[in-house]
């Protein structure tokens, strides 16, 4: 008679050794990294692949001087050999003789541009000329993680002229590690183009646009700001005093007080968002976080009286204009030509003809 076939049940985890959680997470982040890597690589060895069917093209478009027939021609041909490929369209061919005509040295390149996806690559192709530029937007887009339409909207609002461009003390006020991360966490001009304001002086309208768009307004704080609260009550004494939004930055490690004006730029905003920061600082902050920030947002500035209002004060704030129009980076033709997202998956997937 044969032995019936049995299988190791699981031993519960009560019964594991005391050490074994830190086993269990040391195998996780090994897995997860193993993951990581492995998509990276392949990742890098397509966009090798394109660059180099892309550096042949152009070659053999200068040398020979031939025409688009030649890319719709290959196109055909390639999918036939390879059916089950994607991403051989004629558009697509053309973008990879782009790719390697805007980075002749890309295999030896170990910047972060080595490492983004191919929709963010054609993103910075087809919307910026100069790589310094294309450069510094691969690194924040690695860095914060962005979607390839997350960078496409920072390209347009042009956030590298804005990035660290806020009036403030953080050199006065703050330790220099500290400063210089302040310093990169707020811009100049913020661009609102998630609202529609009614022509109004109306701070209540905005702050109320903004919190009903909050996760775009989150994508235009930056990365690492988490939403508090907004008219935050902070009760001093026997007064009541309202900061219109308060936020946490997770990388800063403290609390931002946001204070609203549909004004230009007055010195008493200053000594009235420090009060609000004082507060923050004593009813609401942990002790191991580190001192309130301040960010003045006005509908417009003077610089100098700016610099001059912060002058002496001990807390950290920043000074900087909002707008509501998006800033466009291209002639409006010229952007109307760009393929949308939906546009680029069908291309790489050969689900529509040329």
């Amino acid at each position: 008679m044969s032995t019936p076939a049995s299988f190791e049940s699981t031993p519960a985890k009560s019964g594991m050794p005391e050490w074994y959680p830190e086993l269990l997470a040391s195998v996780a982040r090994e897995v997860n990294s193993g993951r990581s890597k492995a998509i990276s690589a392949a990742n890098r060895e397509m966009l090798l692949s394109y660059w180099s069917i892309g550096s042949e093209l152009a070659k053999r478009e200068s040398a020979q001087g031939w025409g688009s027939k030649v890319v719709t021609r290959l196109s055909a041909d390639v999918r036939s050999a390879f059916p089950d490929a994607r991403g051989f369209s004629p558009r697509n061919l053309r973008y990879m003789k782009s790719f390697a005509e805007a980075w002749p040295d890309f295999p030896m390149l170990q910047a972060p541009l080595a490492t983004l996806p191919w929709y963010h690559q054609i993103a910075l192709l087809e919307k910026l000329g100069d790589p310094e530029t294309r450069l510094w937007y691969a690194a924040a887009a690695v860095e914060s993680g962005w979607s390839r339409n997350v960078l496409a909207h920072h390209i347009d609002t042009k956030l590298h002229e804005r990035s660290g461009k806020a009036v403030n003390n953080f050199k006065a006020t703050l330790p220099p590690s500290d400063s210089d991360l302040a310093q990169q966490a707020f811009k100049d001009p913020y661009v609102f183009d998630f609202v529609s304001m009614t022509g109004k002086r109306n701070e209540r309208e905005l702050e109320g646009q903004l919190v009903e768009h909050v996760e775009k307004f989150l994508l235009e704080l930056g990365q690492g700001f988490a939403f508090v609260g907004r008219q935050v009550r902070l009760t001093i004494g026997e007064d009541e005093f309202f900061a219109d939004l308060l936020f946490y930055n997770f990388r800063l490690r403290s609390f931002v007080v946001v204070e609203l004006k549909a004004t230009a730029f007055k010195p008493e905003y200053v000594g009235q968002i420090n009060m609000y920061m004082s507060a923050v600082d004593d009813l609401m902050a942990h002790p191991d976080d580190k001192p309130t920030i301040g960010l003045l947002l006005c509908k417009t500035k003077n610089n100098v009286v700016a610099e001059y209002s912060l002058r002496g004060f001990a807390q950290p704030i920043g000074v900087a204009e909002w707008e509501s129009g998006i800033v466009k980076s291209l002639p409006e033709e010229f952007a109307a030509t760009l393929p949308s997202i939906s546009e680029l998956e069908a291309e790489l997937s050969d689900d529509t003809p040329e």
